[in-house]
């Protein structure tokens, strides 16, 4: 098996400038890589362009709209990516009968519907390459149904079984889908209020570029799903063997997490 080369990547990276997004971008920069950078800030895209060694492509687009995904395919005709890191993706937590419907559609959209659209665009193109990646970034709420959490562990589940379905109809074929299950992370998809209850839970929380290492580590070595954070992992494992066992875990913390979450919050990493 030949060493992974990732200066031959051509890597389109949604959610570019979220504090995992601008991780990878700038692990997979500095790693050789040629970079899409895609999201709706154009001020954002162009500061985080300017710390990046290499040339890269910016595309300012909001991917859950047509058009937006539009714009980001017309610029894969001409850059033809090898690589699609799906992780653009925004949280709502809070009281889910407190939750605006409008917002129930964001999360689903964002997190679900706009990677399955982009992924189902772009695969023609990902299949000219000899060989090419899909990575997916999850959760581990992606595995864990969380209190207060749940539009976000819908999307985040439904992400998990989509991107399980499609590693083995494209086993046969020179397209690689990965699933990468991130822990807390300290970034701005987090509130205030989500920062403080994971303190009082006890819960650890990794830093972006540890997210960005394992990405890295993962492609590299050709593991299908990775999560992180071993508690968590395990975690994870018991919830789909003996869910019970969750249940009762959680239900002894449930006061401590209604406390942090009395009302509906919402954050972006787009």
């Amino acid at each position: 098996m030949k060493p992974f080369t990732w200066k031959r990547q051509v890597c389109l990276i949604t959610g570019a400038t979220g504090g995992i997004g601008e991780a990878i971008a700038i692990a997979l920069a500095e790693k050789g890589a040629s970079l899409i950078l895609t999201g709706r800030n154009h001020e954002k895209l162009s500061a985080l362009l300017s710390v990046l060694p290499g040339h890269h492509t910016l595309v300012c687009a909001d991917i859950t709209q047509p058009e937006g995904i539009d714009k980001v395919l017309s610029v894969c005709r001409a850059k033809a990516p090898t690589m699609l890191i799906n992780n653009a993706g925004v949280a709502v937590t809070g009281d889910f009968t407190q939750t605006p419907e409008a917002d129930i559609g964001r999360v689903i959209t964002t997190n679900l519907v706009a990677p399955i659209i982009l992924t189902q665009r772009l695969l023609p193109l990902l299949r000219h390459a000899k060989e090419a990646h899909v990575i997916n970034v999850g959760s581990t709420f992606g595995s864990i149904g969380f209190p207060c959490h749940s539009l976000y562990c819908a999307s985040k589940f439904g992400l998990r079984g989509w991107t399980e379905s499609l590693m083995r109809e494209y086993v046969n074929t020179g397209v690689r889908f990965l699933y990468l299950a991130p822990r807390a992370t300290r970034t701005s998809i987090n509130s205030s209020a989500v920062v403080e209850m994971n303190e009082a839970l006890g819960n650890q929380m990794d830093e972006p570029a540890e997210v960005a290492d394992a990405l890295i580590t993962q492609v590299e070595k050709g593991q299908r799903r990775r999560f992180l954070g071993l508690p968590e992992m395990l975690f994870a494992r018991i919830n789909g063997a003996f869910p019970g066992l969750v249940d009762r875990a959680l239900i002894k913390k449930l006061p401590t997490i209604q406390q942090f979450m009395s009302s509906t919050e919402k954050e972006t990493m787009l």
